[in-house]
């Protein structure tokens, strides 16, 4: 369904001013599961959930529009699910058949317009120059997208189009019509789209940050779009809200010397056999080992890591429930670094955090583990340190950087610490939700 809130009909109102816009962003429709549809036809027509495991105590990670319609939505137990849809079908995820179609939808994408960036594996943004800018263009350039994913990716992989002035709006846009949307906001119709929708609508805004917003008597987006830029930088209290305010008048900036990944993480539900110590420390290991290929391939630098661990305690405690169904005392640590990227810094900071833990009966056997890089800096703001030019140094950096390189071409279980071999099945590569994916 294509949609602009537009009154234009012909070629000369499509290019006023109000009716050009910059960005074409494409969001894959309950990609996960779309993915299983069309790779497995017996799945098609049919409630489909992908699972991190095969267990009632987790939780879906997507739902099939099928299975949508009867309420199964990222986040629902498992156990609720099968309540809610007895008939659904339950698909452990995938991450190498999500990334190689991920890389598919990208070659498809890019046959009609350049991708400019890759915000996460089912999601993209294009800049659109000169002739593709004017509205009617525009949506004929997200028409062709959408049947191109179709034809040379497969049947199943709808897709919503958003089309828009500046690169957050058109992500905006591509939500407000799912599934198969083609939505266009410009600057002309903007005002009058945006107080149709709600708080949630806009991205970045979720349960906590709406509950600041209704403290300070802010329940609507009219309400929103009434205040000026110095206030709702002041609701957010930093420069995100001023950002937000300039986005939502429509304007199209830059950003491109301040975006870069801040955080790195990687977690993992241990598996009933492999809550002991031992395995849970080779798990968080791995995890690690993941992480920091990570940093290394987007030309990071960490300056903190963090560890958490859930710790299962038996059911009838007064203690809270994860949202994976376990009764659960949590913990995390974090150590501040001078900025690193090699192995053996990261592992001996780990290591400390590790053993930093809390231990006793109170705390039983870890169930969850999750590791942290933050506050990451990227090679044009790296503050150099005087080892860094060391010899000993420099030949490490090399080693890593083919080490690297043979994990990426062969598996990342080529090269890796023994310490990691007891989680190499425990802890397969888990779904890219948010971080361009990679093969391993």
């Amino acid at each position: 369904m294509s949609q602009t809130f537009h009154p234009a009909a012909s070629p000369s109102i499509a290019a006023s001013t109000g009716s050009v816009v910059n960005w074409l962003f494409v969001d894959l429709n309950s990609y996960f599961a779309s993915v299983e549809q069309q790779v497995r036809p017996e799945l098609r027509g049919r409630p489909v959930a992908v699972v991190p495991m095969m267990a009632d105590t987790t939780c879906c990670i997507a739902a099939s529009y099928e299975a949508k319609a009867v309420g199964v939505k990222t986040g629902t137990m498992v156990g609720d699910a099968k309540k809610m849809c007895p008939g659904i079908v339950l698909v452990e995820g995938r991450h190498e058949l999500y990334t190689e179609f991920h890389h598919r939808i990208v070659e498809a994408v890019e046959s009609c317009v350049p991708v400019t960036s890759v915000q996460s594996i089912d999601e993209m943004a294009c800049r659109l120059m000169g002739r593709e800018r004017p509205l009617l263009a525009a949506m004929e350039l997200g028409r062709k997208v959408k049947e191109r994913i179709k034809e040379r990716v497969g049947e199943c992989l709808r897709s919503s189009v958003g089309l828009a002035t500046n690169r957050y709006l058109a992500k905006v846009a591509s939500d407000m019509e799912k599934p198969d949307g083609l939505v266009a906001l410009p600057l002309d119709i903007l005002p009058e789209a945006l107080r149709s929708l709600t708080l949630r609508d806009l991205p970045g805004i979720g349960a906590r940050t709406e509950k600041r917003l209704n403290d300070q008597g802010i329940h609507t987006m009219e309400q929103l779009m009434a205040l000026n830029s110095e206030q709702v930088g002041k609701l957010w209290g930093s420069v995100l809200g001023e950002r937000l305010w300039h986005w939502l008048q429509g304007e199209d900036f830059d950003m491109s010397e301040t975006e870069h990944l801040k955080s790195l993480s990687h977690q993992h539900v241990l598996a009933p056999e492999m809550r002991n110590e031992e395995k849970a420390w080779a798990v968080a290991h791995k995890l690690l080992h993941k992480a920091a290929m990570r940093l290394r391939s987007n030309g990071l630098w960490a300056g903190s890591i963090g560890l958490a661990v859930g710790f299962a305690v038996p059911r009838g405690e007064n203690v809270p429930v994860s949202r994976f169904g376990v009764p659960t005392r949590g913990w995390h640590g974090e150590l501040r670094l001078n900025e690193c990227r090699d192995n053996p810094t990261l592992i001996a900071a780990l290591r400390r955090l590790w053993d930093s833990r809390p231990a006793g009966n109170e705390y039983g056997h870890p169930y969850f583990i999750g590791v942290h890089l933050n506050h990451l800096v990227p090679d044009r703001h790296h503050s150099l340190s005087l080892f860094d030019a060391l010899e000993g140094e420099q030949s490490r950096s090399k080693l890593l950087v083919a080490m690297d390189q043979l994990n990426n071409k062969y598996g990342m279980s080529t090269i890796a610490p023994a310490t990691m071999l007891a989680a190499y099945k425990s802890a397969p590569t888990r779904i890219a939700f948010h971080s361009i994916p990679e093969l391993f």
